[in-house]
């Protein structure tokens, strides 16, 4: 009996090991290879902000490759990016309300689903085998469609910013994500 009680003692020792000391530890170094960025826009009674870890491209094919055509994506690397906005905001035709969520895409060639989850999970793969997300569709609350665009140059590293653009005299704002020779845009509206 008392080799069973110490045999059980020493599986929670090393599971809090593993839990408490190595998966913060191998979080912490996949950081360094994905830095955390922030991109903000004020518009002036409200803002947004996106928080994101930015991979690089490493000579890598990105899209249909590394991030396969028609699967979700964590949108980024570590944890999922995160999109939050201060005030009622409208994403191409469909509101979303203030609050803080989990941005998710789903890549295709020409368009990719771009959405907004009421979910945040502390990583956005399984700690199993890393190929599944940690995605809930059920916590879905806003998905919209956008084309996509062939750039010239590569983009190296993953980037998500705010961008306007004139329309007929007017500022559209828009979040933009760009990486290796792929962009989407995102209009939003006040």
């Amino acid at each position: 009996m008392k080799v069973l009680i110490k045999i059980l003692i020493g599986i929670i020792v090393l599971i809090a090991l593993i839990y408490f000391i190595a998966i913060p530890y191998v979080h912490n170094e996949a950081k360094k290879f994905s830095p955390e960025k922030t991109a903000t826009l004020d518009l002036g009674d409200s803002s947004l902000e996106v928080d994101y870890s930015s991979p690089s491209k490493k000579g890598r094919t990105i899209f249909g490759e590394l991030v396969p055509f028609g699967k979700i994506w964590r949108t980024g690397a570590n944890e999922p990016t995160t999109f939050t906005t201060t005030k009622q905001i409208k994403i191409i035709d469909k509101t979303l309300p203030a609050g803080r969520y989990s941005l998710w895409t789903i890549p295709n060639k020409d368009s990719w689903k771009v959405i907004f989850n009421t979910k945040i999970p502390e990583w956005g793969v399984t700690r199993v085998d890393g190929n599944q997300t940690t995605h809930k569709a059920k916590y879905d609350y806003l998905t919209i469609e956008v084309p996509t665009k062939k750039l010239e140059e590569p983009v190296e590293g993953l980037s998500i910013n705010f961008e306007d653009i004139e329309i007929n005299n007017k500022t559209q704002n828009n979040l933009s994500l760009a990486w290796d020779t792929t962009k989407i845009m995102v209009p939003i509206y006040k």
